[in-house]
């Protein structure tokens, strides 16, 4: 069996090379997937993993046998070069977890077994977004793509809305590596509040909301200070904070270990989660993690996070892209105590009501070494299954 996997984000050998030498992983997860793909070495004639985004190309067998290939593309990404660098390897088997178009029109065009394997949402939008997503979902509904995986029930509604088949989309999550703290929080005596975002940092996924909302909020709130985890545009939203006159209380931290994420979260009176609603979420692993902090959660009102989140219960929600309703909810958390106690009591309910059965092992490794008895595991857990909730989703 010879297995590639076509990956977006995220580098297979710089993310293998860190943890070897640091231990330390930089997103929910990252070890363990890390661990699926090596672990089926001594299953397969070849296990490759192909990176899109990377700092330079690069093509090495790795020490646990794996052979990562790096692009070496930026925003730019040439469809035609990933496609010869998957037929170099000769592929019987095809795990695309990137929607690009171009693998997915090669391997229907030869046949090859392939699965789609997403943590992607996909919006109506524009009259070419609704183009390019009508021809994604016919690749998608070819037989030779044997199933569609996607990374929560939200984003595999928005699959079947495009039109892909929910008898092949499987919902997927990740295994719990932390679960609820049994206490929920309480809200401090009165001081500095701290604020915690996570995430890519960039205008579409709200960093600058949150630097409008700091500059929105009432004085009588007293010091708040907000943390910003993470790499992307920082020297835009430093400006940014400068202009607003808010640098003082902006802290940039760059990218920061996973257990470091795990820690702010913790040590914050409030995580800020605002992407607004041209961001193409899945469902971001910083809710979970936040919603295991205990740590009361503010949200934007992305279409991703609908049937998730409970407003006034588990998370407190506000119109994406709208500063000052968020400064208004941020000052609500924090005047509030009885509020914040149920925000953050409520957390647990919301992590709980979450998970699924599913994780992204059993995709990977039922699919690969298929049998009667792994095909008919999966009808039992397909979108139209009839095993979730799907009414909190519409």
């Amino acid at each position: 069996m010879r297995v590639v996997f076509l990956q977006y984000g995220g580098d297979y050998r710089e993310a293998v090379q860190r943890i070897k030498s640091t231990g330390q992983t930089t997103y929910y997860a990252q070890k363990h997937s890390i661990d699926v793909v090596a672990a089926l070495v001594g299953r397969c004639e070849l296990v490759a993993v192909i990176c899109v985004l990377t700092s330079e190309p690069y093509d090495e067998i790795l020490e646990s046998g794996v052979r990562a290939i790096g692009a070496g593309m930026s925003s730019s990404v040439d469809q035609n070069k990933l496609v010869r660098l998957i037929a170099e390897l000769n592929p019987d088997h095809l795990i695309l977890r990137t929607p690009l178009r171009g693998p997915v029109k090669w391997a229907v065009s030869r046949g090859i077994r392939t699965v789609a394997s997403l943590a992607d949402s996909f919006s109506e939008g524009n009259l070419r977004n609704q183009f390019r997503n009508y021809t994604l979902a016919r690749l998608l509904n070819r037989k030779e793509i044997n199933w569609v995986f996607n990374h929560g029930l939200n984003s595999c509604v928005s699959l079947k809305r495009i039109g892909v088949s929910p008898e092949k989309i499987i919902p997927w999550d990740w295994p719990a590596e932390v679960e609820p703290d049994e206490q929920p929080r309480m809200l401090r005596e009165p001081g500095p509040r701290t604020l915690l975002y996570v995430g890519y940092i960039s205008e579409a996924k709200g960093v600058g909301d949150i630097l409008h909302a700091m500059a929105a909020l009432s004085p009588k709130f007293g010091e708040v200070t907000l943390q910003v985890a993470g790499g992307g545009d920082i020297s835009q939203f430093t400006g940014m904070a400068e202009r607003l006159r808010i640098s003082h209380r902006v802290g940039f931290l760059g990218l920061i270990s996973h257990d470091a994420i795990l820690k702010a979260m913790r040590e914050a009176d409030a995580v800020i989660v605002p992407s607004r609603h041209e961001c193409p979420e899945g469902f971001p692993m910083t809710i979970y993690e936040t919603l295991c902090s205990r740590t009361p959660l503010i949200a934007s009102d992305h279409p991703m996070f609908r049937g998730n989140l409970t407003d006034g219960e588990d998370s407190l929600i506000f119109s994406a892209g709208n500063s000052e309703v968020l400064a208004r909810r941020i000052e609500q958390a924090f005047s509030d105590p009885e509020l914040y106690h149920r925000l953050s009591a409520g957390s647990a309910a919301a992590w709980k009501r979450l998970q699924l059965p599913v994780k992204w092992e059993d995709t990977v490794v039922r699919w690969l070494f298929d049998s009667p008895e792994n095909r008919k595991w999966f009808a039992q857990h397909r979108l139209s299954s009839g095993i979730y909730p799907l009414e909190r989703y519409r």
